[in-house]
């Protein structure tokens, strides 16, 4: 009997938790429309929104025109209600923002702060999240916290960052990032937590391979929505598979490592560290910038069919260079469609939803995704 109790418990909740969902997708929609997207009884739908007004996530706005009936009710959310703060921890670099309960980005910050084990670098990111949590308004009771996004290998509790080449440390305790932050944090890889944005808030999220092409080249493999992270918690280290025997020297110091070829620096490093230069270059037929990024293709088309003939699933480009690829998307799946041995097109490659700070959004949808699941 405890069992069937449990039970009923878990279907309420997942319903409310289905509702809020779908609300959350609309400027505002009625009950009879509800009822038929969940496929659930009007009285239980009208419970779960009845819920959601309370907890002050859902209101009421008013009445849809009759079509020859009572007027339906029409229901709005409260994206504000909630919001949580995301954080990319960079070697030069400090990316915020402040998402709302949709995954709307509602604030965005980026400042150069190179970075350090020094106990000033923990007080200065404190002080950073409270202006920019203060800048926007927002106070303790609307926050649900901060996801902080690092470059490296956490560990399975997320309470030691173990290793990261990208920031030159090992074995430092994640409580050095939250030690001046006034909010509960959270941490992870940050190729895992742009992966998470990417398949975030789908009702049936297949499988999925995230590639990130930043300043280093790293990637997510997510199956049904959740994250494969391996053994030993290395699983999807693109960057660091073999792409060209005895090739360019990569930052691990290994020779051939994809993260030599396919990297933002690649581009980069003929703009000063201007990645939106070196596009622009391209854009004006620049001829240099033009052979760079055909060499540039060639590498990442062939990474990209690798991955696809090794985990036969759908491709997501992102990262800093993954923002800018859908502009040359068609040169980019003529190429992979020629490297493709069982397809002729490449229909599973796609480009990001997030086109910039998606690591930092990633892990900012992780608490959001938390306090979604606790309703």
């Amino acid at each position: 009997m405890k069992e069937q109790r449990a039970s009923s418990r878990d279907i309420k909740k997942n319903n409310r938790i289905r509702t809020l969902r779908c609300i959350l997708r609309c400027d505002r929609i009625s009950q009879p429309e509800l009822a038929s997207i969940l496929q659930n009884s009007w009285p239980t739908v009208l419970q779960n929104v009845r819920e959601l007004i309370e907890m002050g996530l859902v209101q009421e706005v008013g009445e849809f025109a009759s079509t020859g009936g009572r007027k339906a009710r029409a229901f709005a959310p409260v994206r504000e209600a909630k919001m949580a703060v995301g954080i990319e921890i960079t070697q030069n670099h400090i990316g915020m923002v402040l998402a709302d309960l949709s995954g709307q980005l509602a604030g965005y910050e980026r400042r150069k702060t190179e970075f350090s084990t020094d106990e000033e670098y923990s007080r200065q990111l404190g002080e950073m999240v409270a202006e920019f949590t203060a800048r926007f308004g927002i106070n303790s009771e609307k926050l649900l916290g901060c996801g902080i996004a690092l470059p490296g290998i956490l560990d399975m509790s997320g309470e030691t960052l173990v290793v990261s080449q990208v920031l030159g440390t090992e074995n430092l305790p994640t409580a050095f990032f939250s030690r001046h932050i006034p909010f509960p944090c959270l941490f992870v890889n940050d190729a895992s937590a742009a992966g998470l944005a990417e398949v975030w808030g789908e009702d049936a999220p297949g499988n999925v391979v995230y590639l990130s092409l930043s300043n280093s080249v790293g990637g997510a493999i997510l199956n049904s929505g959740e994250l494969y992270e391996g053994d030993h918690l290395r699983a999807a280290e693109f960057g660091h598979m073999t792409l060209v025997m005895d090739g360019k020297t990569c930052y691990c110091g290994k020779r051939g490592c994809l993260d030599a070829y396919c990297s933002a620096k690649v581009l980069t490093e003929h703009t000063d560290g201007n990645l939106e230069q070196f596009f622009e270059l391209l854009r004006n037929n620049d001829p240099a910038a033009t052979a760079v990024w055909e060499e540039y293709l060639r590498y990442l088309t062939t990474a990209v069919n690798n991955l696809r003939m090794a985990f036969d699933c759908p491709i997501i480009a992102g990262g800093y260079v993954g923002g800018y690829l859908e502009e040359y998307g068609d040169k980019i799946r003529q190429l992979l469609s020629g490297r493709n041995t069982f397809e002729p097109n490449a229909e599973y490659f796609r480009f990001c939803r997030y086109k910039r700070e998606a690591s930092a959004m990633g892990a900012a949808l992780m608490q959001i995704e938390r306090f979604i699941q606790e309703l």
